[in-house]
Parts: C-alpha cells; structure tokens; sequence
C-alpha cells in the first residue's frame, strides 16, 4: 500500500507516522507513506498557498491552483483508489470505512488548513470526504495521521499478532471487553476469576457477555447496527 499526504504544515505529521506500529509497518516495507508540501506549488516569491475568501467571511482559504497542481502531479505518476479530504462535513469514520480502505493499493490524503480549501477541488478532484469527529481542529494532519493509522495497522503483518485486530472495538459493532494482566491482584483489586480459570469457552462466553453489557451501557447505538 502507498499512502500519499498533502499538506502545508508537513512537520505535524513527523511523530504519528514514524513510531509504533504506524512505524514498523513502514520498516517492513508493508506501507510507504509519503508526505508532501503544498508550498511547493505555492504562488510567488513566498510561495503563497492562502488567500482571502470571496464573500468577505474572515479567514484564509487554501487556493485552488496550489493543490490542483500537487493532485494533479501524482496523478500523473500512478492511479489513486481513492483521493480524500479530511473535512469535518464528510463522512465520520468508522472500523467499516477503515477495513475497506485498508484493501486499497494507493490513497491520497490532503489535509485542510486555515479555513479550508477551495471548494472546487472538493467538487472535481476529491473522491471521498471523512471526518474523525463533530467538532474542528486547526487543520487536516492529525485527522490525516489518524486515518492512516487505523488503516495501516490493519494491513497483514503489521500487527505481531493478527488476530488482535480482530478483537478490536467496533470490528463487529461492539465495545471490547475488559482487559487484565499480571498481577491478578493489586491492592485488593481483583482479576475476575473466569480469566484465571483456563477453560478457553468460559472465558469467551464471559467476554462475548462483557461486550454486549458494555456496548448496551456506554454505545447502544452500535447494537442497532
């Protein structure tokens, strides 16, 4: 898989995709990630990316030619499955939306900034828009990093153990269960004893009851699903 970023703020993204498992996918040459500037393709001797809106609402907009001319650029080089805008209006993201896009062979992410992008690149270049949330953040990088995380941990071997992505919240529409580790008591605390008892169908049955229980009291949303 090949993730393509876009931004105009590239050093937001320096920590997120080059530690922990994000990381080590990357080592093992499961995923490349490559994070472009904007400025690139900036305007004039400061390499202007923003301008001021038509309309006169306050704040900056990220031009429309800049970021035509970087999509445009790495269209030329390959084909994108799909090319995404993190905006807070798209569709919020789920572990589906993440499953699928994991089987994708190359995505493209551009991230917003200021008070967003010219629309016009949303309505001809961009194929999906996703949000992580109802809410605003100063710009795109951090949903983009977000994104290509609950996506790249997804790809085979970029777990040590993959079945553990199986057992994840949301992967069928339920909370996990509680889990524990040694010591099995720590100031009175105690492990609950099916998870001590060895008998493999206890425990599940223990920890399908636990999930449901848990998804019914903190998301019973999701048992609509």
């Amino acid at each position: 898989m090949r993730i393509d970023i876009l931004t105009v703020v590239p050093e937001l993204l320096d920590s997120p995709l080059s530690h922990s498992i994000v990381g080590r996918a990357v080592k093992k040459g499961l995923v490349e990630i490559h994070v472009h500037n904007i400025r690139k393709y900036g305007l004039g001797p400061r390499k202007s990316v923003d301008d001021y809106s038509y309309g006169g609402d306050a704040g900056m907009v990220m031009m429309v030619e800049p970021v035509y001319r970087m999509i445009e650029e790495l269209k030329s080089e390959r084909e994108y499955d799909e090319i995404i805008y993190m905006s807070p209006d798209g569709e919020l993201l789920d572990q589906a939306m993440s499953n699928q896009l994991s089987m994708k062979e190359n995505i493209m992410i551009l991230c917003g900034h200021y008070k967003g992008i010219d629309h016009r690149i949303r309505e001809h270049l961009i194929t999906r828009e996703i949000s992580v949330g109802d809410y605003v953040v100063s710009g795109g990088e951090i949903p983009a990093a977000l994104l290509a995380d609950s996506i790249i941990r997804l790809i085979p071997g970029a777990l040590t153990d993959e079945t553990s992505a199986l057992s994840d919240s949301f992967q069928d529409n339920l909370l996990s269960p509680p889990v524990y580790t040694r010591p099995a008591e720590f100031n009175g605390w105690k492990v609950p004893d099916v998870l001590l008892s060895g008998n493999p169908k206890l425990i599940r049955d223990w920890q399908d009851k636990q999930a449901i229980e848990r998804t019914r009291a903190l998301r019973p949303g999701l048992l609509e699903k």
